[in-house]
């Protein structure tokens, strides 16, 4: 074999299977379940004191826990393999029951908060004993104070796993379902600091305003809640890119890899937590031979693989470049430049 034969190298590795989301799926059922227990005791207790900022909070809750349900019917329904009719799997499918969780969170809490809020604030409220409202919410702070630390752990975790901060990895995680239970579960626990402040100042003046401006607020905090999850998954469902500085080390990737001279087009496209599908039209060395261009092809996905565990596929397009055009008679431009 002669020194310009290509080394035959072993296949590039199956990239590991998506795990169904099993850690996403247990801090979404301590969520749901929380959020269920949470939704009964605040109805009870908002009847009883008949404070309408505890009957908003009881919508709060309910609306979380159908968001928990979707949820997990997201992370059910995008952990179907590929198959002939859908080819790139099913990832995508998270982000449309995703979606329609934001839009739960959104018509079954913000709404009924707001129109409670202002329902009090036109028409006032009859105070009753706010004692077993206090009682509730101390209670429901620390459930949701213990909901919020799964998912934050879990958060820290995928940011420690991605070499980033943790904001960073909040604005652009593709696991939106863990993203919603730490994004709601904060709002929760304000919209408790809410409810509290405002059942309190209503029982120290005799004035049921300041419960309904606590409604009020709270319908408002979910309404941005369900804007930025929606805003989130509607990105991913039309197909969002890596971060940037994802896209700029797979280039630089690339470009380290021998017989490939530039990298004319890079797409990337996430299709999941787990998932993530890169195109490339690639210009290689115009001296090498198709089996060096072969090995290169295979070479360089390994190494984007190996530094990236979430990228499944990878595919790369060998594309003369300009400079071969130009000395071939080939307009570098195509038909636009002529």
């Amino acid at each position: 074999m002669s020194s310009s034969d290509p080394v035959p190298q072993p296949p590039v590795p199956p990239a590991p299977a998506p795990d169904g989301g099993g850690e996403s799926t247990v801090t979404v059922l301590v969520a749901a379940g929380a959020n269920l227990g949470i939704a009964a005791a605040k109805l009870l207790a908002g009847l009883v004191s008949g404070s309408s900022a505890m009957l908003s909070e009881a919508a709060h809750s309910l609306a979380d826990t159908v968001t928990e349900l979707l949820l997990l019917l997201a992370l059910r329904r995008s952990a179907k393999p590929a198959d002939e009719d859908h080819p790139l799997g099913h990832g995508h499918e998270r982000y449309v029951w995703a979606l329609l969780a934001s839009v739960a969170t959104f018509v079954g809490g913000a709404v009924f908060s707001v129109y409670d809020g202002i329902h009090t604030l036109t028409h006032g409220e009859t105070l009753g004993n706010p004692l077993l409202s206090y009682i509730v919410l101390a209670i429901a702070f620390l459930l949701e104070g213990y909901s919020l630390r799964t998912g934050l752990r879990q958060m820290a975790g995928e940011a420690r796993a991605a070499r980033t901060t943790f904001f960073r990895h909040l604005r652009w995680t593709s696991d939106t379902t863990v993203k919603a239970v730490v994004f709601e579960d904060s709002a929760a626990l304000a919209g408790l600091v809410l409810a509290a402040g405002g059942v309190a100042l209503a029982h120290a003046t005799g004035d049921g305003t300041w419960d309904g401006i606590a409604s009020l607020l709270i319908g408002l905090l979910l309404v941005w809640v369900a804007w930025v999850l929606g805003r989130s998954n509607a990105e991913l469902l039309t197909g969002r890119a890596l971060p940037p500085a994802d896209r700029a080390a797979i280039r630089a990737e690339l470009l380290a890899t021998e017989h490939i001279e530039a990298v004319l087009d890079l797409v990337t496209l996430v299709q999941g937590p787990d998932e993530a599908l890169i195109a490339a039209k690639i210009d290689f060395r115009d001296a090498s031979t198709a089996a060096q261009i072969e090995w290169t092809c295979e070479h360089a996905e390994r190494r984007i693989r190996e530094r990236f565990p979430r990228v499944t596929r990878v595919y790369l397009d060998p594309t003369p470049g300009a400079g071969q055009r130009r000395r071939e008679g080939l307009n570098p431009w195509g038909d636009a430049g002529a």
